[in-house]
This record gives C-alpha cells, sequence and structure tokens, in this order.
C-alpha cells in the first residue's frame, strides 16, 4: 500500500515534468524511499528538490515513518533508459553486448531501436607497407546492449 501511494506521487510529479524520467525506484527497509532520475538536459539539485517534496509533502509522517532520497544517475552509473543516449551523442561509450562483443566508440546517433557508434582504427594497407587509418562503424539493436557507460576522459 504504502510502495503503490509513493509511486503514484512518483509518477504525477515526473507527468508535470516532461523533461525528467525515472531510472531507478525502491523502498527499502525501514520506509527508505530512494529515487534516481535522469532528464533530458541534464538533473539540477532543484530537479531532485522537486520530485523529493513532491513525494514528502503528499505523505502523512504521522501514518507511516519513512525518509526519502533523490538523486541523479551519476556519470559513471550505466545507462539505463533510451532517453539517456540522446544527450550523449558525440560522447565516447563503452558497450558490451549480450554476445559478450566490446565496444568502445563515438556516439553517432539513436533512435528508438539502437545506436550507431564510430570510431577508427589502424589497419595494414591494401598493397605494401604500411598502416592506413580506417572508420568504422555499427548499429547495435538496444534489446542486444548488455551494458554500456560513458567513458570518462579526464
Amino acid at each position: 500500500m504504502f510502495r503503490d501511494t509513493v509511486k503514484k506521487l512518483l509518477d504525477d510529479s515526473l507527468q508535470n515534468r516532461k523533461d525528467l524520467f525515472l531510472i531507478d525506484f525502491e523502498i527499502l527497509e525501514g520506509n527508505m524511499i530512494r529515487v534516481v532520475i535522469d532528464g533530458d538536459e541534464g538533473v539540477l539539485v532543484e530537479d531532485c528538490m522537486y520530485i523529493s517534496r513532491a513525494i514528502e509533502h503528499n505523505l502523512d509522517r504521522e501514518t507511516e515513518d519513512f525518509s526519502i532520497e533523490v538523486s541523479s544517475a551519476g556519470a559513471a552509473t550505466p545507462l539505463l533508459h533510451k532517453r539517456q543516449y540522446q544527450k550523449h551523442i558525440g560522447r565516447v561509450l563503452q558497450i558490451v553486448t549480450f554476445g559478450k562483443e566490446k565496444y568502445e566508440a563515438v556516439l553517432t546517433s539513436t533512435d528508438n531501436d539502437c545506436i550507431s557508434l564510430e570510431w577508427k582504427i589502424r589497419e595494414p594497407k591494401p598493397k605494401g607497407k604500411g598502416k592506413v587509418t580506417v572508420k568504422k562503424n555499427v548499429s547495435i539493436s538496444f534489446k542486444d546492449i548488455d551494458t554500456a557507460k560513458i567513458k570518462l576522459v579526464f
């Protein structure tokens, strides 16, 4: 019952903010509410406060004792939602497929079904000695992606 109430409040708050979307939601032991959100243009502290207040101000502490934590998906957090890919076009991703293929390449595009990656590789020349730089690309269906992370460059 408590979980259903919290989930409805969370869904309602996200309906009012179409730029935000849910990454993870759980209620832990002791009614610890944990929410992870992301946004099409990123997430500000004010966005987390908005979601937190939308839930907290509509629950009765006299009836249920709870705590709430609302955070954004971190830079090292794997990409879990299709909407997350769009804002990372142009960045290097590390992808592992369910077939155990590994890619470290630039995300060039995304749609409802797949992502496109591009990278450069040095290969032997077709004739003669030496190597030549070749552009490679691949399209990967979302259903084939096991893990996807942003490669952090410092």
